[in-house]
């Protein structure tokens, strides 16, 4: 991938589809210049593997902690990742991390939502927020015309589960109350935030990875995290305006709402 090099931030990068997206961004997504591996604890045991992933590309990975349910540790990384992007700003912001609640409706308690919307809401709002002067100044300083994931963009980690049109066919087998209404709320987030930023030039895109074996999904999901993460990068890679407000999957098929 020629072009100018992209400074791209990555939430819930620790484990499952965010580590392997740190993985995969070093060895396909070039030229990165700069990529912020953001989880709630950089130092404690399960952030090891990026730790070690860390060292070996000193120059690029840089570890940050952000917690989606706090608003302080997410002004507080907005900061970091300002101070050291720079006049470059933030090309790629991936809104990865996510909470998954399975109970359904008549077990669900007000707790289990709030928690949900919290993660899973509210979190990226507050982190679109924070990072939008870094995400306009990429997309001011880009020569490339149009809207791209190496100008200025923002791609949200969803789920076909957050489906109106599809939960007919899904509910009796995962129900997840919680989990399907914040991540339908996710997905109107992402539409609102690309009718308001399109004067910005900044791309707003929803993708649903596929049902993939990591410690959300499960072992009896259909596909692994490295093919999951090879076509949402091949994806992301691919949108252009067309695809603003759009709902993919990894393999670049629309979703339903």
């Amino acid at each position: 991938m020629a072009g100018q090099a992209v400074n791209v931030l990555i939430t819930g990068a620790n484990r499952g589809l965010g580590l392997e997206m740190v993985k995969q961004m070093l060895e396909t997504y070039r030229p990165v210049k700069k990529l912020f591996a953001c989880c709630r604890d950089p130092d404690g045991p399960r952030a090891e593997a990026l730790r070690t992933l860390a060292k070996k590309h000193p120059d690029v990975i840089s570890i940050v902690r952000l917690d989606a349910a706090d608003l302080c540790s997410i002004k507080q990384c907005a900061q970091q990742v300002g101070a050291l992007v720079g006049t470059g700003g933030l090309n790629l912001l991936i809104n990865n991390a996510g909470l998954l609640c399975k109970s359904a409706l008549q077990e669900t308690s007000p707790e289990e939502m709030q928690n949900s919307f919290t993660t899973n809401v509210v979190g990226p709002l507050n982190i679109i927020q924070e990072f939008l002067p870094h995400l306009r100044t990429a997309a001011k300083g880009s020569k490339m015309p149009g809207m791209s994931c190496r100008k200025a963009a923002v791609v949200s980690i969803s789920s076909v589960l957050a489906s109106m049109q599809c939960v007919k066919d899904s509910y009796s087998i995962f129900s997840a109350i919680p989990y399907r209404i914040s991540k339908a709320g996710l997905n109107m987030l992402t539409v609102c935030a690309a009718e308001e930023l399109k004067k910005d030039e900044i791309l707003f895109s929803v993708l649903h990875p596929g049902w993939v074996r990591t410690d959300m999904g499960g072992e009896e999901a259909e596909i692994d995290a490295p093919e999951s993460v090879q076509g949402m990068l091949r994806v992301m890679t691919s949108l252009t305006e067309k695809q603003n407000a759009g709902f993919l999957d990894y393999k670049g098929h629309t979703v339903p709402w």
